[in-house]
């Protein structure tokens, strides 16, 4: 029998959903040391089978590289752990002795968790940790395209969920995604809140939903290379960050901005570390592939630089890591401006400090705000100065932007969900985690009396009485002006 694709999948997302609430009620009710203990038992799991998921994800999707892949799903399964193991969920969090307010952690509920195609295997290990650890159930809707590598991701966590006590179905996968089940999932009157990442139609429609949504906005990352920085150090970490994954992360470097007077040296160092400056000829032709019907085009995200180089028409050697272009406008007419999820970059040259900051707050205009800039500097009033002026969410200083972002070589907190607050139409410009998938009750004691303010006597009242008392005119005194009054009027 014929069944409709879209049909059968609403009905997953609601059999699951069904099977989440009641998993969450079970969960809700667990201790601190038992959510532990289950979120434990999952990033075990998961780093055991980092490589596996890595390689699935890479053979079904076609982007990035299987070894980075892998370190992703460490990063999740490991740093993300690491970073949120200690954190209390349960029960009173904290307690303000002086003002004398306890705070109490609630769970938001069961969580829609939307998965991209770039990132498939380490977003849900991620997604999947914080949402447990608060204590919530959670549903993903991977991208059609990555549909095999998210749902055995999903199995292996939640087997060994189960294994280390949490109940049954509280992580669950949509095995075949459509658009209907992912607007299903989200618009569900069970779905208590979503978290999104992916593309900006899908994160649009997350907060169009109606539901609470954390989502990401597009990181169109500028980086200024300022003249007192390391400039061996400097090309050294961009060139291993902009092809790491073959720059599938959206905090990736996607445009330098070089003073003038160190750009030689460093061109010559990005040239030692892999990069390959494309000559007029070849900027024409690269140009003409990035952009497909005015956005990215899909068939180079997160692909080497040689599957580049063909596409484009072009010859660059093996060992090729990068793709640099030197560039001057800013604009959608400008490809080379744009974020390109891949190992392309822009290079612009500048006199200063003062046109550094708007190249790179023209780049964040363009495409980027709220997301995320870098800064190569050693002087600390360049950076302050820098960091203060930039419409960005982080600051990256003198480490690669897609490493610094994710708090993998940073002290922000490791994470795959970037916050852009406002300046992204997002919520939070916040690295998500498990704080933001709580509901925060107070039990808030009475420390002070409420007291009535005692009303002070109109003044203007207070001046006419002290007339009246002083002129000694008295209620006879009045009725006989009246008595005066009315004879003269001839009443009697």
């Amino acid at each position: 029998m014929y069944l409709d694709n879209d049909l059968e999948s609403i009905q997953e997302a609601r059999q699951n959903l069904e099977r989440a609430k009641i998993a969450q009620n079970a969960i809700s009710n667990m201790t601190q040391d038992q959510v532990d203990q289950v979120v434990h038992s999952m990033a075990q799991a998961a780093m055991r089978e980092a490589g596996r998921l890595a390689a699935l994800a890479v053979d079904e999707t076609g982007y990035g590289k299987m070894e980075d892949k892998m370190t992703k799903n460490l990063f999740s399964a490991k740093d993300v752990f690491e970073s949120i193991k200690g954190k209390k969920t349960v029960g009173v969090i904290s307690r303000d002795d002086e003002k004398k307010v306890w705070e109490v952690a609630e769970p938001v509920g069961v969580i829609a968790g939307i998965i991209p195609s770039t990132n498939p295997t380490s977003t849900v290990i991620y997604k999947a940790l914080i949402a447990i650890k608060s204590r919530n159930a959670i549903v993903f809707s991977p991208h059609p395209s990555a549909a095999k590598c998210t749902k055995e991701t999903v199995s292996v966590l939640h087997e060994a969920a189960k294994r280390a006590g949490a109940p049954d179905g509280v992580i669950s996968c949509i095995t075949k995604p459509t658009l209907a089940s992912a607007q299903e999932l989200m618009n569900h009157k069970i779905t208590d809140l979503i978290l999104a990442t992916g593309g900006p139609g899908m994160v649009k429609a997350s907060y169009s939903s109606g539901k609470p949504a954390y989502g990401v906005g597009p990181g169109n990352v500028p980086v200024y290379i300022h003249s007192s920085a390391n400039v061996q150090k400097a090309a050294r970490q961009v060139v291993h960050s902009k092809t790491f994954d073959y720059g599938t992360i959206c905090a990736s470097e996607q445009s330098l901005v070089v003073e003038k007077s160190i750009k030689r040296k460093l061109k010559r160092e990005l040239e030692r570390e892999g990069a390959y400056f494309l000559d007029d000829y070849e900027k024409k032709r690269m140009e003409q592939i990035i952009l497909r019907n005015g956005s990215l085009n899909p068939d180079l995200v997160g692909k080497s630089p040689q599957m580049l180089a063909k596409i484009a028409g072009i010859t660059v050697s093996d060992d090729t890591r990068l793709f640099v272009a030197e560039e001057t406008n800013v604009g959608k007419s400008f490809p080379f401006s744009l974020e390109k999820l891949s190992p392309i970059l822009a290079f612009y040259t500048v006199e200063n400090d003062e046109e550094a900051n708007r190249i790179c707050a023209e780049l964040l205009e363009l495409g980027g705000l709220g997301h995320t800039v870098g800064i190569h500097c050693e002087d600390e009033k360049i950076i302050e100065s820098f960091g203060v002026k930039q419409k960005a969410s982080r600051v990256v200083v003198n480490s690669g932007t897609t490493f610094g972002g994710i708090g993998a070589t940073t002290g922000i907190a490791p994470s795959l969900t970037l916050g852009c607050g406002t300046l992204g139409n997002n919520i939070s410009s916040d690295n998500i985690g498990p704080e933001h998938l709580i509901n925060k009750k107070r039990i808030a004691f009475g420390i002070r009396e409420m007291k009535n303010e005692v009303p002070t006597r109109d003044v203007r009242s207070t001046e006419n009485v002290s007339s009246n008392e002083e002129n000694n005119i008295t209620k006879a005194d009045i009725m006989e002006i009246v008595k005066n009054v009315l004879k003269e009027l001839n009443y009697k």
